[in-house]
């Protein structure tokens, strides 16, 4: 088995195209299905259906896919490896992240980490904690900024960012802005709540939050992005609870303190896998992370 066909493999999985893949490899079309062919041929398995719109995988391409990734990456590792030891570190940082993500300001972070690493190309990808958990854990990422969950610590090792309490936001004419003392989950009983997409570090600690207060809530509002969920709040749509530099924001919204939200913060971490897989690009990140005075209070409200 060739790492080329691996690579072959991989990108037709990824584009569910002959024809895309080659042009994104800069193979020929006929030259890239006999690679395929070939694999195909070792392992004595079909690995895609093959339709005259797209590539769908089969089972036992999507057996083989997760290996493919994780031997992959390991040799991209090795490479860089080697590079490091010589001085001069290459390669690809592939970095994933929340929007929003608290405790790192990371485009300033990646300015930094490309002044000191010209060589290394930065790939950057932004969505839902959870995928950007799979992401790392499959080796497809070198590591994410994101939401700490319990299932990810079986997995990957995490560096903490930060941690902030959850707040309620709502519009300043909103019954809830003007309630009397803190207000708890009990309080929010019944209001319109807008939110993340489920997979979504800030819903996964609401969830929680209102879970263990045996409080249900309906999201009637769901949302995939920071400025769609504060203005839906700013036109008095629904309310939100959010981390609590969402505020600053959107100063103009009323900001109220959730009672025990602290038993449920929203942590955010960065997620690597394990020492033996971590890339040294990652690690250059890590240490730039912990040494460049890049998590202080203050990036937690300038936030990416």
């Amino acid at each position: 088995m060739e790492l080329r066909h691996l690579q072959h493999f991989v990108a037709v999985a990824e584009d569910q195209h002959f024809t895309r893949a080659a042009e994104r490899l800069m193979v020929s079309q006929s030259g890239l299905s006999a690679s395929i062919r070939a694999l195909e041929r070792e392992l004595r398995a079909p690995l895609f259906v093959r339709t005259t719109r797209r590539v769908t995988l089969t089972e036992a391409g999507r057996a083989l896919l997760g290996e493919a990734e994780r031997i992959l990456a390991q040799v991209r590792t090795a490479h860089e490896a080697v590079a490091a030891v010589q001085g001069v570190l290459r390669g690809t940082l592939a970095l994933g992240t929340e929007q929003c993500i608290a405790g790192v300001h990371v485009a300033r972070l990646l300015a930094a980490f490309r002044g000191r690493h010209p060589d290394v190309e930065i790939r950057l990808r932004q969505a839902g904690s959870g995928a950007l958990a799979e992401e790392v854990a499959a080796g497809r990422l070198d590591l994410a900024f994101a939401y700490r969950t319990q299932a990810d610590s079986d997995q990957l090792r995490s560096v903490a960012l930060t941690s902030e309490p959850m707040t309620v936001l709502c519009h300043p004419s909103h019954r809830l802005a003007s309630a009397p003392g803190v207000l708890g989950a009990d309080d929010l009983a019944g209001e319109v709540f807008v939110d993340f997409h489920p997979d979504w570090g800030p819903r996964r600690t609401t969830d929680a939050a209102f879970a263990a207060a045996g409080v249900r809530r309906t999201v009637a509002l769901e949302v995939n992005d920071v400025h769609s969920l504060l203005d839906l709040v700013d036109e008095n749509l629904g309310i939100a609870v959010v981390p609590r530099h969402f505020r600053h924001k959107r100063p103009a919204l009323a900001a109220r303190e959730l009672k025990g939200a602290g038993e449920a913060e929203y942590e955010t971490v960065a997620l690597l896998p394990p020492e033996r897989s971590t890339s040294p690009a990652a690690r250059a990140l890590v240490t730039l992370l912990e040494t460049g005075g890049l998590t202080s209070p203050q990036d937690a409200f300038r936030s990416s």
